[in-house]
C-alpha cells in the first residue's frame, strides 16, 4: 500500500488529499464553505453543518479512480494548533470522519493540528522537505492566525514554539474587513490584491510593533479614514496590503536579530499574496508554498501521515 489520506475541516475550507508515496504525487479535493454576500464569515455551528454536507462528496471524488485498499493510513487535523486546549468545533467533522474511515479500512489513524498541516503543505509545495529535519522559522498568516513559530521536525509532526504573534486582529481578518468595506465578496484576499495592483500612487505606512509582536487593528481604522476622505479603492487596497507586508517584514527582521539567519517559511492563505511573496523572496530568499498549498488544505496532513507511518523523521 502506498496511499496516505489527509482530511482537514478548517474554518472556511473542506478538504481531502491523497499522497502517493511511490510516485510522490499529491491529489486534492477542496471546497470553500458558503458565506452569504456581505457577511464576514460563519458561525461555528454553520461551519460544522457545511463541512458535514460537503466532506462526503469531496472524498467520493478523491477516491473515484483508486482502490481504497491501497490506503495505508488516515490522517486528520483535529485541532487548530499543536498546543494544549486548542479546540474549534469545525475540526470535529473531519476527526469523526477520519475515525470512521480508519475503522472501516482497518488502517492506522494519525491526528495532527491544522497549523502543522499548513507548515507541512508549504514545505511540500515549496520543495523544502529537507527542513523536516532542521530548525526554521515559520510564519502562519491567515484569517484565524498570525503567528511566527520556531519549528523543528519531531517524531511524526513538529515541535512549534510561539515566538511572535498579533496582539489583536489577524492579517486575514484585516484583509477581509477592508475588502468588505470596499464592496468585495468574502473571502476577499485575491480580489483585494487585484484591486491593489491597479494603484499608481506611492503608499507609505507606519506599522505598530511591540517587541516582535504586531498590532493590526490599526489598518482597519486607517482604511476607514481613507474611505471617509474619498480616496479611491485601488489606493485603499494597496495601503492595506502594504501595511500587512511591512508589518510582517518588521516582525521578520526582529526575529532574525533574536534567532539568527534561520531558513524562513511563510504559510497560510494571506501568504499567497504575490506582492508579499515577491518582496520577501527577494529580500530573505524565503520559501513560500504555491497558492494551492497556501490556503487551507489537507495536503500537509496527508504528507505528515505518510511521515508518521513510514517513520521518516
Amino acid at each position: 500500500m502506498s496511499l496516505y489520506l489527509g482530511i482537514d475541516t478548517s474554518n472556511y475550507t473542506t478538504s481531502a488529499a491523497l499522497y502517493d508515496s511511490e510516485t510522490g504525487v499529491m491529489t486534492q479535493q477542496k471546497k470553500l464553505l458558503p458565506v452569504k454576500e456581505g457577511q464576514p464569515g460563519l458561525r461555528q455551528s454553520d461551519a460544522v453543518f457545511h463541512h458535514t454536507a460537503q466532506l462526503h462528496t469531496l472524498f467520493s471524488a478523491l477516491v473515484e479512480h483508486i482502490d481504497t485498499k491501497q490506503i495505508a493510513a488516515v490522517g486528520v487535523s483535529s485541532r487548530p494548533r499543536p498546543v494544549s486546549g486548542s479546540y474549534m468545533p469545525c475540526f470535529t467533522v473531519g476527526e469523526n470522519t477520519a475515525k470512521i474511515l480508519s475503522a472501516a479500512l482497518k488502517v492506522p489513524l494519525a491526528e495532527f493540528s491544522h497549523q502543522e498541516g499548513h507548515i507541512a503543505a508549504a514545505l511540500f509545495g515549496a520543495d523544502r522537505l529537507e527542513l523536516l529535519r532542521r530548525e526554521f522559522i515559520a510564519f502562519h498568516v491567515s484569517g484565524g492566525t498570525t503567528e511566527a513559530l520556531l519549528v523543528r521536525g519531531e517524531g511524526s509532526g513538529f515541535s512549534c514554539k510561539l515566538i511572535a504573534k498579533t496582539l489583536d486582529l489577524n492579517a486575514g481578518q484585516a484583509v477581509d474587513r477592508v475588502g468588505l468595506m470596499l464592496g468585495l465578496r468574502f473571502p476577499c484576499g485575491a480580489q483585494l490584491e487585484q484591486l491593489a495592483l491597479q494603484n499608481t500612487e506611492p503608499v507609505k505606512v507606519r506599522p505598530t510593533l511591540k517587541g516582535c509582536d504586531c498590532c493590526l487593528s490599526g489598518v482597519e481604522n486607517l482604511c476607514q479614514k481613507l474611505c471617509a476622505e474619498g480616496r479611491d479603492k485601488p489606493y485603499i487596497a494597496a495601503f492595506c496590503l502594504e501595511y500587512i507586508r511591512r508589518t510582517l517584514e518588521q516582525m521578520t527582521d526582529c526575529l532574525r536579530e533574536r534567532y539568527g539567519d534561520l531558513p524562513l517559511l511563510y504559510a497560510g492563505g494571506v501568504m499567497s499574496n504575490t506582492l508579499i511573496k515577491n518582496s520577501f523572496t527577494e529580500k530573505y530568499n524565503a520559501s513560500f508554498a504555491p497558492p494551492m498549498y497556501s490556503s487551507d488544505n489537507a495536503a500537509g496532513i496527508a504528507y505528515l501521515t505518510y511521515v508518521k507511518h513510514e517513520k521518516i523523521i
